[in-house]
């Protein structure tokens, strides 16, 4: 079990060292993680309303904090290059988030030309069918995603990296919310500072 908590505290520790300079990054992974939270506590209440939110709050925000507020080019704070970070990076990095989202945003598109998503639903009749069969598929993606790299990790790496990656991902939120509560403050003070200058 202590081996498996190390492994979970080196995660972390990577991914918030690499990927989580910026104070906006910090900020938007915060309303990123709350919006999580209230999604798991619907995901047996409303499952779709739970997709919903974590897609397209959660994960937007989370991510656009990675693409449009991290520095891309060399890390200077830790003297490592962009392409070392992609690697070390044990769960979807910036590649394999952009074949991730392309997805995501490719279903929409799918259920809306293929109402039935090839024999998986009725065709829907109005928008409140679409919506409800578009928050299934995306909680699949989202489930599944989770599961394929998990598995994928067991045969990368070793199974011990692949489910400390799954705890790891499960538990962002309240991890995110203990390391950046201060995060929208600073960042008010950081831009006051700059004002002022």
């Amino acid at each position: 079990m202590k081996e498996f908590l190390r492994a979970l505290e080196n995660q972390r520790w990577d991914d918030h060292r690499f990927y989580h300079h910026s104070r906006i990054n910090q900020t938007l992974h915060l309303i990123s993680a709350i919006s999580f939270l209230i999604a798991y506590s619907l995901l047996f209440v409303d499952p779709v309303k739970a997709a919903l939110i974590g897609w397209l709050i959660s994960m937007v925000t989370r991510q656009s904090g990675h693409f449009f507020f991290e520095p891309l080019g060399f890390d200077e704070e830790n003297q490592v290059s962009n392409d070392y970070k992609e690697a070390v990076k044990v769960g979807y990095n910036l590649q394999r988030k952009v074949v991730l989202l392309s997805i995501w945003a490719f279903i929409p598109v799918a259920l809306w030309l293929n109402p039935t998503m090839f024999g998986l639903f009725e065709a829907h009749t109005d928008m409140t069918g679409y919506i409800d069969h578009l928050g299934a598929l995306w909680l699949s993606l989202g489930v599944g995603g989770l599961l394929f790299r998990t598995v994928h990790l067991f045969f990368l790496r070793d199974v011990q990296t692949g489910l400390v990656w799954l705890v790891k991902i499960l538990t962002d939120p309240y991890h995110d919310i203990k390391l950046y509560h201060r995060s929208p403050l600073l960042l008010l003070r950081e831009l006051r500072e700059r004002q002022a200058a």
